[in-house]
């Protein structure tokens, strides 16, 4: 009976153990893998959540004279309104001995682009030296002195948008926290405003620079800087594009947009029917005039415009893209960006750029309805990479475990917010920042904006920016405060050496009429 009571005993322990073991053996397994977590983590490199600084001395020339420059690499840690840190901006300054020296803020666009781009081929100290319009070598590098540094005329500080470059999210933060077109600009509202305590410059007259969607930035970003109390002396806005939702496939105002950069492009590859003008100005404002007027009204009526206004409206478009009539007719007068940079010289087998369309590709298929890519941007990733990070590490010093990132994409989870919120008025499904740099403009009178353009941007065309600008409704006092310039160049005018210089002299004008 004893023997029998064990032996059941055993039975059931028997048939129990292998529940147990199917229990135990998720705990061991996650344990197992809680600790690899754990190793990784320790191991994984992160972002500082205290503000780190590396810096070093130069020696700048311009123009012949020698200005000695302090660079510096560091970190801003951004706190959310409880002081708990969410954010880590990286950012490289060069600054000079001066009283009342200005200081300009300086980001690319993207939106997630760090500012690599503007750090290496604008205005610092050192600089990439690139041809016009010429591809870019393989290495060596043609990376030195830059004679057209604005370090004469105002310190710089170089910012990386967060998840790019070095700029990282901390904590329990989210990423959806600063993709978004109000939570980028409240980052660097943030960072600028830390940046200007850290190192004392509230007394220092403050710029703020952007490119292509820093452009988009620093309409809403001039709006929230004055709101927190640190009053801008200017905004500096290079390629342009304030107003996404009127660019939206549909809207007849893209076409009018591009025309002029249309016509710019064809007299600059010698397309324009009858024979080039001889002064490109005077081109584009006969396209700008037609574009406004005749070309808007002819898109306005739809397909209540006969067939006779089309044929006259295809001839005079056919002047200013060097565009066949039939082509024309046959693209119901609206020709999108692809179709264009694709059909211009095609029968040549060859492409034009998008960011700067004097570039000339070849394309495998020349039947192809859009390029292949773009001959304006390829090539030129590696150079400033490359030359970036070597003056990062072997001049100033700075090191770190972290990868440097071209742009936020490369980190995942980037799903960019385009919804915006202006001071006055309903939520916006489509950012449109006029309404913000305008309020601005009314609220700091003394506040100047610049518009730099070039007339071969394709990604931002110049007219649009002109619109976007003109269309503040401020009044003929403000207006004063609103200047446009103009160069030979495309989307990254600093590529364009002889561009580059210009630019320098009218930044440099720019600065000195700021300081009277």
């Amino acid at each position: 009976m004893r023997f029998a009571a064990t032996l059941s005993f055993a039975s059931l322990i028997a048939l129990a153990a292998p529940a147990l073991a199917q229990k135990d053996a998720p705990d061991a397994a996650k344990q197992h893998a809680d600790k690899i977590a754990g190793e990784v983590a320790a191991n994984w490199a992160s972002a500082p959540v205290e503000e780190v600084t590396q810096s070093s001395k130069g020696t700048a020339h311009v123009d012949g004279k020698a200005i000695p420059y302090t660079q510096t690499a560091g970190t801003l840690t951004i706190r959310d309104a409880q002081g708990k840190p969410v954010a880590s901006m990286f950012y490289t300054a060069y600054t000079a001995e001066g009283k009342n020296r200005p200081v300009t803020f300086l980001y690319n666009g993207g939106p997630g682009s760090s500012s690599l781009w503007l750090r290496m081929g604008s205005f610092a100290p050192e600089h990439v030296r690139t041809g016009n319009p010429e591809a870019v070598r393989p290495a060596p590098f043609d990376v030195g002195p830059n004679n057209d540094s604005l370090i004469g005329s105002t310190d710089m500080v170089y910012l990386d948008t967060i998840g790019s470059g070095y700029s990282r999210i901390l904590g329990d933060a989210k990423p959806s926290d600063f993709y978004s077109v109000d939570g980028d600009v409240d980052a660097f509202a943030k960072a600028i405003i830390r940046y200007t305590t850290k190192n004392g410059r509230w007394a220092s007259p403050k710029y703020i620079f952007g490119e292509s969607y820093g452009t988009t930035r620093s309409g809403a970003l001039a709006y929230q800087l004055e709101d927190r109390g640190l009053a801008l002396n200017g905004v500096v806005l290079l390629s342009s594009i304030m107003n996404y939702g009127i660019r939206q496939s549909g809207f007849d105002a893209i076409h009018v947009g591009y025309l002029p950069s249309y016509a710019a492009t064809a007299w600059y590859h010698n397309r324009v029917p009858g024979g080039r003008p001889a002064s490109l100005e005077a081109f584009i404002e006969e396209a700008r005039i037609f574009a406004n007027g005749p070309y808007a009204t002819a898109l306005l009526k739809g397909s209540d415009l006969s067939a006779e206004e089309t044929d006259q409206i295809a001839q005079q478009l056919s002047r200013f893209t060097g565009l066949s009539v039939d082509y024309l007719k046959r693209a119901n007068l609206r020709v999108s960006l692809s179709r264009f940079r694709k059909e211009l010289l095609r029968d040549g087998h060859e492409t034009i750029g998008r960011f700067d369309s004097r570039y000339k590709g070849i394309d495998a298929d020349a039947a192809g309805e859009e390029p292949e890519f773009d001959p304006s941007s390829t090539g030129i990733t590696g150079l400033y990479v490359g030359s970036f990070l070597d003056q990062l590490t072997n001049k100033i010093g700075y090191k770190t475990d972290l990868d440097y990132r071209l742009s936020a994409r490369e980190g995942g989870d980037f799903k960019w917010d385009w919804s915006h919120s202006p001071p006055e008025g309903g939520k916006q499904n489509v950012a449109d920042v006029t309404a913000d740099l305008s309020a601005a403009m009314r609220t700091n009178p003394h506040m100047r904006v610049l518009s730099l353009n070039g007339w071969y941007d394709m990604a931002t065309p110049f007219f649009s920016t002109e619109r976007d600008l003109k269309h503040m409704m401020l009044e003929p006092a403000l207006r004063q405060n609103l200047q446009f310039k103009y160069y030979p160049a495309g989307h990254m005018v600093y590529l364009n050496p002889e561009a580059l210089h210009q630019m320098r002299l009218d930044m440099e004008r720019y600065y000195a009429e700021g300081a009277r």
